[in-house]
């Protein structure tokens, strides 16, 4: 019997572990449509937190958004509290079953976006810059639209399963810069 009792308590602590599925907000609004936020000229500002979640820097960035032929390009310059600059170019490709596909130059392969209610979730592989190299560090990306023009942004990054850091932001559209 105590064997059966431990069995249960395990399968019901592994059951509430389950993780968060971007489809959990799919009654959430307002509803984020991937190809409407990301148009125009966006602003972002945010942290960047060590493993022990102390923030060890800071950063602003400029986003330029265009679709073109269905194809969306998010080009971002960020300036970071130290002085240094960092240029992404992200590609969001349409899969035809909501979500899309993102790639970016310090991007390992391929990573996927996907949309329910107010949030997008992407997945990808970063080479982040570590001692005169690159590793490769997994970011889980989540973003929550809090208001037409608003959203929220939590990255979670882990290298071998294990949290080394996290990135915290918001993301707003300019007026008038469409």
């Amino acid at each position: 019997m105590p064997r059966f009792i431990t069995l249960v308590i395990l399968v019901l602590s592994l059951g509430a572990c389950s993780s968060v599925s971007v489809s959990d907000y799919r009654t959430f609004e307002p509803t984020f449509e991937v190809e409407e936020f990301f148009q125009g000229t966006l602003t972002a500002h945010g942290v960047v937190k060590n493993r022990s979640g102390k923030v060890i820097r800071t950063f602003s960035a400029d986003i330029d958004a265009q679709w073109r032929d269905g194809i969306g390009t998010l080009d971002e310059d960020f300036v970071f509290n130290d002085g240094e600059q960092q240029k992404r170019i992200w590609t969001l490709t349409p899969r035809g079953d909501g979500s899309y596909t993102g790639t970016a130059g310090d991007v390992t392969g391929e990573g996927l976006l996907t949309q329910a209610g107010n949030s997008v979730f992407l997945d990808y592989t970063l080479q982040v810059p570590y001692r005169g190299d690159t590793i490769d560090v997994r970011v889980d990306d989540r973003m929550y639209l809090l208001t037409p023009d608003l959203l929220i942004n939590e990255s979670k990054m882990r290298k071998f399963g294990v949290r080394v850091g996290e990135i915290l932001l918001v993301i707003q559209r300019v007026p008038g810069g469409a």
